[in-house]
């Protein structure tokens, strides 16, 4: 039976304030389905691409190209991020899922580059193209990558790993869609460089995904605060406990996607009320989406000079 005292700190049962051990994601069966599917399919792309004489076309296949290798790298990164932890890894591989995302994120730089390099050559020295074949293909990729894209979608928001995948996946997309486009502009009135101009314009949409997976995956690597939570409300809220003098030495992180973690130091000078203030944090901050609290409770501040004599 707890005590009308203990009754009064018991945490609201919609609040889990328990620590949460990292947890790869969930979605390597999508990611096959979506590797086998792309690769089939670029095989397609790549052959009437050359059929056609289209840079849309063999662009598209060129990035189909690296979706297989994304694909294959994130699917093999989720497969090693459950490996379970050990005395040296304490945190098991779960990190690994942001390294696959980086490489696929400077992956898209080099091929939204290597497409922006062809198709300033074939805006100057335009070259005909098959626009029947060009569209027939380009259908065929759309639904394709529209399969791909979906499969992906559930888990894009959740896995830094997985919006990799997904970023290229919807990169094909949006080139199936401009070669349409193109193939459809060639048709109707026969001017070609509407090809390797529409090129340029999905290159720089896969840019664009690029660099915000970098820049994600890059803060994560270097342990930045999460642009969803301010530093500053974590410390306002650490603060305002009863029993709680200062906080210090805070910082906020994420260890991989959707864990985060939060360590911090907290002067308490009387030490009866240590364990309530704990309790009390760790349920501030599953409030804020952080789950993973490593306090240190301090009598004083370790860095206060001595009082005098």
């Amino acid at each position: 039976m707890l005590n009308p005292q203990d009754q009064e700190r018991t945490p609201p049962a919609s609040v889990d304030c328990r620590h949460r051990r990292p947890a790869p994601s969930e979605h390597g069966p999508a990611l096959r389905v979506v590797l086998g599917i792309t690769a089939a399919f670029m095989v397609v792309e790549f052959v009437g691409g050359l059929v056609a004489n289209s840079l849309a076309l063999l662009a598209d296949a060129g990035h189909m190209l690296t979706d297989v290798g994304a694909l294959a790298l994130a699917l093999f990164a989720a497969w090693f991020a459950r490996q379970p932890a050990t005395p040296d890894k304490t945190y098991g591989y779960v990190r690994i899922e942001i390294l696959a995302a980086l490489v696929n994120g400077a992956a898209l730089f080099v091929v939204a580059g290597l497409i922006l390099w062809d198709a300033v050559g074939r805006i100057t020295r335009p070259e005909p193209v098959e626009p029947r074949i060009l569209i027939g293909v380009a259908v065929g990729g759309l639904i394709v990558n529209v399969v791909g894209a979906r499969l992906l979608h559930a888990g894009h928001a959740h896995s830094l790993n997985v919006r990799g995948a997904y970023l290229h996946v919807l990169g094909d997309l949006l080139g199936s869609v401009g070669a349409i486009v193109a193939g459809a502009i060639i048709l109707l009135t026969g001017w070609m460089p509407a090809d390797p101009i529409i090129s340029v314009g999905i290159a720089l949409m896969i840019l664009v995904g690029a660099w915000r997976l970098l820049r994600e995956s890059v803060d994560v690597l270097l342990e930045a605060t999460p642009r969803h939570i301010a530093l500053v409300d974590v410390a306002d809220g650490v603060a305002s406990i009863d029993g709680v003098r200062s906080v210090h030495d805070l910082h906020v992180w994420t260890l991989t996607s959707g864990v985060i973690a939060m360590s911090g130091h907290a002067v308490v000078p009387n030490p009866a009320q240590a364990q309530d203030v704990l309790e009390e944090v760790q349920c501030r901050m599953a409030e804020l989406g952080i789950h993973h609290v490593t306090l240190q409770i301090e009598r004083a501040h370790s860095c206060e000079e001595p009082p005098p004599a």
